[in-house]
């Protein structure tokens, strides 16, 4: 599979550096540490646990939890937190004892992002054995993003063209397939687009395979506003206001300086 199929079913951020935490010989390993990932899409986050094997306490029995929050000292299962109803589901693997070690895996699936999911995420697990519990600090953390569009004027002197880049909050891998609308319809692909600003139009850009866009980019120029802009940028004879309306959406106005 390419990185750009895999990325239209997961889009996150893998830093590459495991982390490895533990007590004596009880460990959590996070892989990736960090993950960042589109709203309203749906993440994987991964680890894999050991523990010494005791035959006293064969068969071993392994309870498995992933958490964010703790009442009463204890962590609260993200399968019983209002929070995530409907949107987590666990696939843990069998665990396996070879030597003196005893090896498992485990995945938390998030569905249907949300931006307050930007969270720390814990594992948990219980064994037989006396004292049997262990949970990987310091966990991992996931970003949940929107996209953005950042407008820059690539030739001051010259503004007659606007470039549109889409982008997140955090970085997402795999070269995901950026799209660019104009007006509601297919314009292009990739992850800038140049524009005409005085052509007019509402622009957009979303992530190919999700169901997320970013918010629109409008541009017109009016003659007179009475609308107290945000950010002046002064370029030559020509005068750009920029507006954030209530809606989220930027606007930007070209307007010739007499």
């Amino acid at each position: 599979m390419s990185l750009r199929s895999a990325a239209r079913g997961f889009l996150a951020f893998l830093l590459s550096v495991p982390v490895l935490q533990g007590i004596d010989e009880w460990t959590v390993t996070y892989s990736p540490s960090n993950v960042c990932a589109l709203r309203k899409s749906t993440v994987d986050l991964s680890c894999t646990h050991e523990y010494p094997d005791n035959v006293q306490y064969r068969p071993n029995t392994v309870h498995t939890l992933w958490f964010t929050k703790v009442s009463n000292d204890q962590p609260v299962d993200l399968r019983g937190d209002a929070d995530y109803t409907g949107r987590v589901g666990y696939s843990c693997g069998e665990v396996r004892c070879t030597g003196s070690r005893c090896h498992g895996t485990c995945t938390l699936r998030i569905k249907d992002l949300r931006e307050s999911d930007s969270d720390v995420y814990k594992f948990r697990f219980t064994t037989n054995q006396p004292r049997g519990e262990y949970t990987g600090d310091p966990g991992v953390t996931l970003s949940v993003t929107d996209l953005q569009v950042k407008v820059s004027f690539p030739d001051p002197p010259d503004p007659t063209r606007a470039e549109l880049e889409c982008h997140s909050r955090c970085g997402l891998a795999g070269d995901p397939p950026y799209i660019w609308f104009r007006n509601g319809q297919n314009l292009r692909h990739g992850e800038k687009n140049l524009v005409q600003p005085r052509s007019g139009g509402s622009y957009s850009c979303a992530v190919e395979g999700h169901n997320l866009s970013s918010p629109l980019v409008c541009k017109y120029a009016p003659q007179y506003t009475d609308m107290i802009p945000d950010v002046i940028y002064l370029l030559g004879k020509i005068t750009v206001y920029m507006y954030y309306e209530w809606t989220k959406q930027l606007v930007f106005y070209i307007i010739n300086k007499m």
